[in-house]
């Protein structure tokens, strides 16, 4: 047996400093983050079955980088940029008493903006972290992560993208034009703040829900702030919701590699957290309703809030279920929080005809 009280205590401190990765030593403690959240007690997620084959594994084999750097074969992204936008456009709709011409034509255009200015978004951010998503199981095969894809090759890509994107602004009017280009340099900034600041999350939701601001004016001419503020904050809580529990899959990576995510944050307390958030959300959307209802047309609808109110059955459902200590359930609770937003999509819709019948 090794006698312990004989070693120096130079050769001491080398026997116990191995337990720390040096990027988490250098990481300050999350001011919310009880002890189980260190090196070594956070559980490390089960790994996750190797994906099945994607269809992109079908298309030509000089496409298939640039589909999958726009996870063009994940459409859960998409849908979580669309739903602010559908959420404005069709209350908007509702409240001005627009035949239903008007909240087609926009609900299509921001449908095509969205599956744009994702991919684009998800390209920017894979400029951003090509190194760090190499120490990242899930995200190492991602084209840039493994060379399929080259920073001028991503370059060029991102252009082709902006520009798409930008000739769908370009149908909008010219307060929405102006509106929907500020949006860009938050979108831009996104994935550095994984690297200062255990927020990220709450800047993905300034961007991702630019579209509850975007659809007013678009149908209105202008932003009404009285409704438009405070959908844009409850999307803003709703997106921290489903992005924490996104960040839960990668948390063991995350501290090897230092970057910072709620999810590190919240720690054990994440499930009560975002239970509070997501209350917070449901809270706010309806606010918005309700503004929208009372102000412009003197009448409260009855579908929305039952829209809502499923939407909200959703959350706590996903809630209840989500282990965050294993990546397929969060996956399956990640993309459970998208049924939620359509689910208050559809009450939007439902008030839409009540309001015009």
């Amino acid at each position: 047996m090794l006698n312990l009280r004989i070693l120096p205590p130079r050769a001491l401190l080398r026997l116990r400093t191995p337990l720390l990765s040096p990027n988490f030593q250098k990481q300050p403690r999350p001011w919310f983050t009880s002890t189980s959240t260190t090196a070594h007690h956070i559980a490390s997620p089960a790994p996750s079955q190797p994906p099945p084959k994607s269809w992109i594994e079908h298309t030509p084999e000089k496409v298939r980088p640039y589909l999958y750097l726009a996870r063009v074969d994940k459409p859960i992204g998409t849908l979580l940029l669309y739903y602010p936008c559908a959420w404005s456009i069709t209350l908007a709709s509702s409240a001005l008493h627009f035949p239903i011409t008007t909240p087609l034509t926009y609900l299509t255009l921001f449908g095509i903006g969205a599956f744009v200015m994702r991919g684009a978004g998800c390209t920017i951010n894979d400029m951003w972290d090509r190194n760090l998503d190499k120490g990242v199981e899930r995200t190492k095969t991602r084209p840039m992560a493994n060379g399929e894809v080259t920073v001028p090759q991503a370059v060029g890509f991102l252009g082709l993208q902006l520009s798409a994107g930008l000739a769908v602004l370009t149908q909008l009017n010219w307060y929405s034009i102006l509106l929907g280009a500020t949006s860009l340099s938050v979108v831009a900034i996104y994935p550095f703040m994984k690297r200062i600041t255990y927020w990220p999350q709450s800047v993905l939701g300034l961007a991702f829900n630019w579209g509850a601001l975007l659809g007013w004016s678009a149908v209105a001419g202008s932003v009404n702030w009285a409704v438009c503020l405070p959908l844009y904050a409850g999307g803003i809580a709703w997106t921290l919701v489903y992005d924490t529990i996104y960040a839960h899959q990668d948390k063991t990576d995350d501290v090897n590699m230092g970057i910072r995510s709620t999810a590190l944050l919240f720690g054990e307390h994440s499930r009560s957290i975002l239970s509070a958030l997501s209350a917070t959300s449901i809270g706010l959307i309806g606010t918005a309703g309700y503004m929208a209802d009372t102000l412009l047309t003197g009448v409260v609808g009855l579908p929305f809030y039952v829209g809502l109110g499923v939407g909200a059955v959703q959350l706590a459902k996903v809630l209840r279920q989500t282990d965050f200590d294993d990546r397929a359930s969060c996956w399956k609770g990640f993309v459970g929080c998208g049924w939620s937003g359509f689910w208050i999509w559809m009450g939007a819709v439902g008030n839409y005809f009540y309001l015009m019948s």
